[in-house]
């Protein structure tokens, strides 16, 4: 069974289950994250996002971490994996999102990141597992500051 976080499913609603990769990006004490712009202002998350057809996870994980950072990262590591029922209104769609986690290297950036409306954003690991948009990243990033998750 996997943890879940934040809203109870609403028993009215049809949910469509969305697979993700989601990457903790430690290095010296920070952490790297994305910004992303929305209707009630920004939102910080971990970099990452759903997993395509025929993709595999770590493949996922590598092109969303370029997409919403502009950061290439090596070394993914599965660390674990939470769900969360959300309403994704990008996608117009109810969702049940499996968040695989992943702990990676953060190697070199190669630009601003390509996906519109996202900003590359470095914070104190305790510092962003306290305002990361949503409970899940939290507790992975509460982990990471913690030293729960080995990172190499």
């Amino acid at each position: 069974m996997i943890r879940r976080f934040g809203e109870t499913p609403r028993p009215d609603q049809t949910y469509r289950r969305r697979v993700g990769a989601y990457a903790l990006l430690p290095q010296a004490g920070g952490l790297l994250v994305t910004e992303q712009s929305t209707e009630t202002g920004p939102d910080l998350q971990l970099p990452g996002g759903g997993i395509d057809p025929g993709e595999s996870p770590t493949a996922a994980l590598h092109r969303e971490v370029f997409e919403e950072t502009g950061w290439r990262i090596a070394a993914p590591r599965r660390v674990g994996a939470f769900r969360r029922f959300a309403y994704m209104p990008e996608y117009d769609l109810w969702a049940e999102k499996i968040c695989l986690i992943y702990v990676a290297r953060p190697i070199r950036p190669m630009g601003p990141p390509t996906e519109a409306g996202h900003a590359a954003v470095w914070l104190d690991t305790v510092d962003a597992a306290q305002r990361l948009g949503n409970a899940g990243d939290r507790h992975f990033a509460t982990r990471l500051a913690l030293g729960q998750l080995r990172t190499g």
